[in-house]
């Protein structure tokens, strides 16, 4: 019996919906809805079926954190703002059962200062952060890597 794709969250935090409109300068011009076909597409050509979700809630983001922790799913996470604060999305990061990489589409060093620090990357598989919606692609390809040794 051959399994089936592997399961993979792609996790985005505050105002990652509003790709495309919000600071193109800075986040490109692709749209949501462009960077979930992105991520899906990449991901049925690595063997993973990706659920891609957006939130602007905190409490929601841990939820999911928990909810790929007890499933044992590995994640790609932008969390956006909550990068630089969110304890409580640090210690559910930090209860990861499988891979969890962090992803940002600028490179947050290049930026204000206040953006240079993340309290999810000591807890992360890595990060790719710079690369456009290209982070994702690059996380992506680094999961596929990682299952298959």
């Amino acid at each position: 019996m051959t399994a089936g794709p592997r399961h993979v969250l792609v996790l985005n935090g505050p105002n990652l919906g509003r790709l495309g409109s919000r600071e193109p300068d800075v986040y490109g011009s692709t749209s949501y809805a462009g960077l979930v076909e992105e991520c899906t597409r990449l991901g049925a050509e690595l063997g993973f079926t990706v659920d891609v979700r957006e939130t602007n809630d905190e409490g929601e983001m841990i939820r999911w954190l928990h909810e790929a922790a007890d499933g044992r799913v590995p994640v790609v996470i932008n969390p956006g703002a909550f990068t630089h604060y969110s304890y409580g999305m640090r210690d559910a990061a930090a209860q990861r059962t499988a891979p969890l990489i962090e992803v940002h589409i600028s490179n947050p060093y290049a930026r204000e200062e206040f953006r240079h620090t993340s309290v999810i990357a000591a807890v992360a598989s890595g990060t790719v952060a710079g690369f456009g919606l290209g982070s994702y692609r690059l996380a992506l390809r680094a999961l596929a890597d990682a299952a298959t040794g």
